[in-house]
């Protein structure tokens, strides 16, 4: 216990979080409460004096952390190359809710490419919910607009460290019912995304950096151009079944898949949304919100601070 610190940073909440915090004063446990509202990188800015462990673990309110999790997560900085650690996220809801059920196969597939990223040389983002750094990484100020759980790996690189995805280190996150809070938060992340990567864009240079600017290019930047070539395809199939017959069927086909998702995007939210509709409302919806982050990044319309998402805490996991 006297090698551990937990310290909590409220970011000027208004829902108790510093009477809780409080309660727990005598056990140790350490809260920063600070004036105004900031946002999660300015506020973790700010925690940055106050640190004190060789080993920095992030973590948000809403997750669950199995008791076993903590230690693999700091286990894995006992190897001198690392500088980041990553938890791995498991998507979890309600049981019977499929609202959102198309989050649970993305989220699979993100940890599946991190591990492939582990075993050859470094992930390229890190899970903003459970993450470890070194101090001396911690220490390097954010640009309060951007992504620290992004940015770290990319700072990490930098000097020289890699970064890791520990299987064992498992968090359960609760994904929300809401479509349209998803869609805020996509939103959301994605432009944070798109800044944090322009400002370390430097990393993209492949005589320099290697194989990691192609994994951060495949990884980060071609993902976040798919809502424009999806686009663009539209288009294309549109031109082409002006003047030949097969597109119409494939442009027939892709506008019934979108009636369905439109159909799950208005389906009432007090409702269990049918498994028929869960995916194709969670590929348009997420196709639509790549395309507003865009937009929103280039006009640098950027405000750190938000409404979070609000996330039920799941107890049968």
């Amino acid at each position: 216990v006297d090698r551990r610190q937990v310290l909590v940073v409220s970011d000027a909440s208004t829902d108790q979080t510093d009477q809780i915090v409080a309660e727990f004063a005598d056990r140790g446990v350490e809260l920063l409460a600070l004036p105004e509202r900031v946002g999660k990188t300015a506020a973790e800015n700010a925690a940055r004096p106050r640190v004190r462990g060789e080993v920095i673990v992030n973590t948000d309110a809403s997750i669950q952390i199995p008791p076993d999790a903590l230690k693999p997560l700091v286990a894995t900085f006992a190897d001198p190359s690392v500088g980041v650690a990553s938890g791995r996220d498991v998507s979890v809801a309600r049981r019977g809710d499929l609202s959102n059920a198309g989050e649970s196969s993305y989220v699979k597939y993100e940890m599946w490419v991190r591990e492939l990223e582990t075993q050859n040389g470094g992930i390229v983002g890190a899970s903003g919910c459970f993450f470890a750094t070194r101090r001396e990484l911690h220490k390097i100020i954010v640009p309060e607009a951007l992504s620290r759980d992004f940015a770290a790996p990319l700072i990490a690189r930098e000097l020289g460290y890699r970064s890791v995805s520990v299987q064992n280190a498992i968090c359960y996150v609760p994904r929300t019912s809401s479509l349209r809070q998803e869609y805020r938060r996509k939103v959301r992340t994605m432009t944070r995304g798109l800044k944090t990567l322009w400002y370390k864009r430097s990393l993209l240079n492949p005589f320099r950096y290697g194989p990691f600017s192609w994994m951060l290019f495949s990884h980060k930047l071609v993902r976040w151009l798919v809502p424009w070539s999806v686009c663009f395809g539209f288009i294309g199939l549109g031109l082409l079944a002006v003047s030949l017959s097969w597109p119409r069927w494939v442009l027939g086909a892709a506008g019934m898949f979108i009636v369905v998702a439109v159909v799950g995007w208005v389906w009432p939210q007090n409702r269990p949304l049918p498994r028929l509709l869960a995916l194709p409302t969670y590929l348009v919806s997420g196709t639509v919100a790549g395309i507003h982050a865009w937009l929103t990044a280039l006009r640098r319309d950027l405000n750190p601070i938000w409404e979070p998402t609000r996330r039920e805490v799941v107890s049968d996991v």
